[in-house]
């Protein structure tokens, strides 16, 4: 790939177009911090040019280029909306340089809600992936008792989790408990439904092939059937781990004293729209980063269907 493929794009000239837009007149009396989104923008870009340097593959390049340049569009188009003709309510809705401001200055406690919400997602999800995948291969295995469990998995997996708080309120120590509870429900029926759909769509050459070897019914749960009913195992996983960070920030917001839910509910009762900006953004953040690991585990469990 040339040079010119790699170091001028339309990313790169947007990223010009970003830094030309700061030196604008502001339309509004506060501070708009407008050498954080410089900062910022400038990391980024440095980040940018490393990763044209180094990566070979076209695609990949293109993909990464394509994002980076859609967050410069979004970071203009943010800026003249507010700081620079000031078209957007201030109070509602901050400049980016501002927002930017108030995350460096509440990193530290952004940190202990991330942790916070993390730990009740992993105890939760592993929790229920733990239960739901072995007992999902049992159920799938007979063809008569696992049609009859996919239709009583997706009629209870139907009901939102998040009605059960209530009940878990009453019942359990501390709404940590209550909350990992949640997720746990929340992964649990899709997880299961997924596993037994995935098992009893094996095709039956591959299990009449492992049963002229011979081999025990644990083998052939694990060795056989597991592997090859990953991909459906893997649908559930992802619906999973995408209804539970929903089901989380709903739950903090209702009774948590931490969490980014927690964070993102208390400012805004108090009207401090900047903080509420700061909050939704990590959590899209957090997000978007946990379904890209999750997808790398994924692609890297099923490397042999390539």
């Amino acid at each position: 790939m040339s040079l010119q493929k790699r170091f001028m794009r339309v990313t790169n000239l947007l990223f010009v177009i970003l830094i030309a837009v700061q030196f604008l007149p502001d339309k509004v009396s506060a501070d708009t911090f407008t050498s954080y989104v410089i900062s910022f923008a400038v990391g980024v870009e440095a980040v940018v040019l490393i990763v044209s340097a180094l990566l070979k593959k076209p695609k990949g390049l293109n993909l990464f280029l394509d994002i980076i340049g859609f967050l410069y569009v979004f970071l203009i188009l943010w800026t003249l909306a507010t700081a620079k003709f000031n078209l957007l309510q201030e109070a509602l809705f901050p400049p980016p340089g501002k927002v930017f401001e108030q995350f460096i200055e509440d990193i530290d406690q952004i940190v202990i809600n991330i942790k916070s919400s993390l730990g009740i997602i992993i105890q939760g999800y592993l929790l229920a992936a733990v239960i739901a995948i072995p007992l999902g291969l049992f159920l799938g295995w007979s063809a008569r008792l696992g049609s009859a469990a996919t239709y009583i998995s997706k009629f209870l997996g139907s009901i939102p989790p998040i009605v059960y708080i209530p009940y878990g309120i009453a019942l359990l120590p501390t709404f940590r408990s209550v909350s990992v509870f949640v997720i746990f429900l929340a992964t649990f029926w899709p997880v299961l439904a997924s596993t037994m759909s995935g098992v009893l769509n094996v095709e039956q050459k591959m299990v009449d092939s492992a049963r002229v070897l011979n081999v025990n019914k644990l083998t052939m749960l694990f060795s056989v059937i597991l592997p090859a009913a990953l991909p459906q195992i893997f649908i559930g996983c992802n619906q999973g781990l995408s209804v539970s960070f929903i089901l989380l920030t709903s739950a903090e917001m209702i009774g948590a004293q931490d969490g980014m839910g927690y964070y993102v509910k208390q400012y805004s009762d108090f009207g401090d729209y900047t903080r509420t900006i700061v909050g939704l953004l990590v959590i899209g953040i957090v997000v978007i980063l946990i379904s890209f690991l999750f997808n790398k585990l994924q692609n890297y469990l099923l490397r042999w269907k390539r």
